[in-house]
């Protein structure tokens, strides 16, 4: 081969690599132009959701019914979009008669009148006088009852959903709940509705 062959040979390839580094550079561009467009469109759309917040309620005593209500409600003031999914003992709350009690058995960290040992607070009749206790203080202190924060959920919107599950092994009946909250579902709905919250809780 000539001297002028292999030069114009090293030109072609010179100018196929030029090509190719182009070429490449463009793609890149367009892909990262788009993928921020795409990223821009999606942070606009969450921008216009409201914030979301995921609660599951698995306790039925009245110093645990408090926590997800409270929160729920004041979520939902802020204007979050609210769910609380009811299982196990958690759908005692939703229940039309529910007599809901504070155990101080086993509770060390309840703060009560007169410092006892554990063993005294198994004796009959610690349980009543603790919950008409925790009633009175959180009375006290302007606190709303467990009747009060529930009415509160379904007038604010907030998704009071039980889970079906639970339903069928403990007993419950649909009849036997509260009016206005969600129909049942299983912990898969429930899982993909709260799959895009900002916040969850397990209470």
């Amino acid at each position: 081969m000539t001297g002028e062959g292999k030069l114009e040979m090293s030109m072609e390839s010179t100018g196929t690599a030029d090509l190719d580094a182009l070429i490449r550079d463009r793609v890149d561009a367009m892909v990262t132009a788009r993928v921020d467009e795409v990223l821009a469109i999606r942070d606009a759309e969450k921008a216009r959701k409201p914030k979301k917040m995921a609660i599951i309620a698995s306790k039925g005593a009245l110093d645990w019914a408090y926590p997800p209500l409270i929160l729920a409600t004041t979520a939902a003031s802020l204007g979050w979009e609210v769910g609380i999914f009811f299982t196990f003992y958690g759908l005692k709350l939703l229940n039309k008669n529910r007599r809901l009690e504070v155990g101080t058995t086993g509770n060390p960290a309840m703060p009560m009148p007169i410092p006892m040992p554990q063993l005294i607070t198994a004796l009959p009749g610690m349980t009543p006088m603790a919950t008409w206790m925790m009633k009175r203080q959180f009375k006290d202190h302007g606190v709303a009852s467990i009747d009060e924060l529930l009415e509160l959920c379904i007038e604010m919107g907030v998704k009071m959903i039980p889970c079906g599950m639970t339903m069928d092994v403990f007993g419950f009946s649909e009849k036997g709940f509260i009016d206005g909250i969600d129909p049942v579902c299983g912990a898969t709905h429930f899982i993909d509705w709260a799959a895009d919250a900002d916040i969850s809780l397990f209470t």
